[in-house]
């Protein structure tokens, strides 16, 4: 177990470099906003010049802040090493754009690349189970007190920041950064799992109503319980049923052997989930 967590923490940090390179080498050189808070950065470094290290790390300790006010401990914690190694890494890797000379020039070929490095780097976060924090701490809070849709929320927050970044450097950057942005959530799935953007989840366990807690107000995401008779002991018993986002399907997996190690799931693939909220 404790190798398993030096895994995760080091995949965790090997991705925020990683992060904090494409944004040095590439997003910021080439003032592409493509929302969160390396957009607001770029932005706010164009207006007043402040450093971009700092606008980010400022602007992640307050939504920090308003995660633990507004979400509680337990979803608050998953966010901290991000928002404070993050900006570290940024402000340490900014001497490299001096040093690695790269040709920006082309604007398509630069979508592209930053758009797949930045699936490799958020789908590899996702996948052992840490979140970015930044601007989605807002999508987490709107959720739970409006239950209004995360992707709907979060793609809102994007735009609006991507529609700002237009504004001062141009209707084209927009264009780029809806390039970089598909590509981005593309790549994501694919690193996380592949094949579906979406997973179900069919779950026998004793502690049917502590895994069906933890669905809907830890990963915010609505559970279906239908019950089954078993064809060898005849025994009735209660199936959950959850539909999630394939970048949670590491957190909801990890989250059921947490709670019942005795538990049998089934997880499948869903290429189409239409209705409800």
């Amino acid at each position: 177990m404790k190798e398993k967590l030096w895994y995760r923490y080091g995949v965790l940090l090997a991705s925020l470099f990683l992060s904090a390179l494409v944004f040095n080498l590439f997003l910021y050189p080439t003032n592409l906003v493509t929302g969160g808070m390396n957009g607001v950065a770029i932005i706010i470094n164009h207006i007043i010049e402040i450093d971009p290290a700092i606008v980010i790390f400022v602007g992640s300790l307050l939504l920090l802040g308003l995660s633990y006010l507004f979400l509680g401990l337990d979803q608050t914690a998953g966010s901290v090493v991000a928002t404070i190694v993050y900006p570290v890494f940024v402000e340490i890797t900014e001497p490299l754009s001096k040093l690695i000379v790269i040709d920006t020039s082309d604007l398509i070929l630069m979508s592209i690349l930053i758009g797949v490095l930045l699936g490799i780097t958020n789908g590899l976060m996702y996948k052992v189970g840490f979140s970015n924090g930044g601007l989605n701490i807002i999508s987490q809070i709107f959720y739970k007190y409006f239950r209004i849709s995360l992707s709907k929320t979060t793609m809102v927050i994007n735009l609006i920041v991507v529609l700002i970044g237009g504004f001062y450097f141009g209707f084209n950057m927009v264009l780029y950064a809806l390039v970089i942005i598909y590509i981005s959530s593309f790549v994501i799935d694919k690193v996380i799992l592949g094949i579906s953007n979406n997973k179900a989840f069919y779950i026998t366990t004793t502690e049917d109503e502590k895994v069906r807690d933890y669905l809907i107000n830890t990963l915010h995401h609505t559970v279906t319980i239908f019950d089954v008779k078993g064809g060898f002991l005849e025994k009735k018993r209660r199936v959950l049923l959850a539909v999630i986002p394939t970048r949670d399907y590491f957190r909801l997996k990890e989250g059921i052997k947490e709670i019942d190690p005795h538990a049998f799931f089934v997880v499948t693939d869903a290429y189409e989930v239409k209705g409800g909220k």
